[in-house]
């Protein structure tokens, strides 16, 4: 009996002092999984990770009247959103360019104002929709596509076949209030392990 009492303590102290390391594990699983199912290597998947973040610190920091997401998929980055000006316009283009490992540039920002809470509301809205019609699809693997939804444009990324990409851009089209798709893909010959 006392040795099955120090064994449940010793449970107890174990599971106390580790449950910090609870949410590194399954984190760490969550990413794993993601890397695992993403058909970019893993050091693109990082490379993304570290353009996004690093692109998106500078333009915020050089252009704070600016509104610009940036997305980054296999090194290549969707620039979205508006700028005050269209010399705002190249020199936010210029600092992308000039963040480490981007190899393209999709720079579709536009000369406007700042974009409404509603307005950005309503776009993360269509994403989720999108996302949600995406997992249903049939002919393509929603995990290997990244969506980034801009004033009702849904913006498509990721490595994917023709027939992939064709048939993810038509579920996309006939979601409710999807404006326009515009797709990005960089096409593969076929399904790469």
């Amino acid at each position: 009996m006392r040795r099955k009492l120090v064994l449940l303590a010793s449970v107890a102290l174990l599971s106390v002092g580790m449950s910090a390391c609870v949410p590194l594990v399954v984190g760490g699983a969550a990413a794993g999984a993601a890397v695992a199912t993403d058909r970019r290597t893993s050091g693109a998947y990082i490379d993304d990770q570290a353009i996004e973040l690093k692109a998106s610190d500078q333009v915020n920091a050089k252009l704070p009247s600016a509104h610009v997401n940036i997305a980054s998929y296999n090194r290549a980055v969707l620039m979205s959103g508006e700028v005050p000006s269209e010399a705002a316009r190249e020199q936010a283009e210029l600092i992308v360019r000039g963040t480490p490992n981007v190899r393209k540039v999709y720079n579709h920002t536009v000369v406007a104002g700042s974009s409404a809470l509603s307005e950005r509301n309503n776009d993360t809205w269509i994403t989720t929709k999108v996302r949600t019609r995406l997992f249903d699809g049939k002919g393509f693997s929603p995990q290997t596509i990244k969506i980034v939804t801009e004033r009702g444009v849904v913006y498509m990324m990721g490595l994917v076949t023709q027939a992939e990409g064709e048939a993810a851009a038509k579920v996309v089209s006939q979601t409710s209030g999807v404006q326009k798709v515009v797709t990005l893909f960089e096409y593969i010959s076929e399904v790469q392990p």
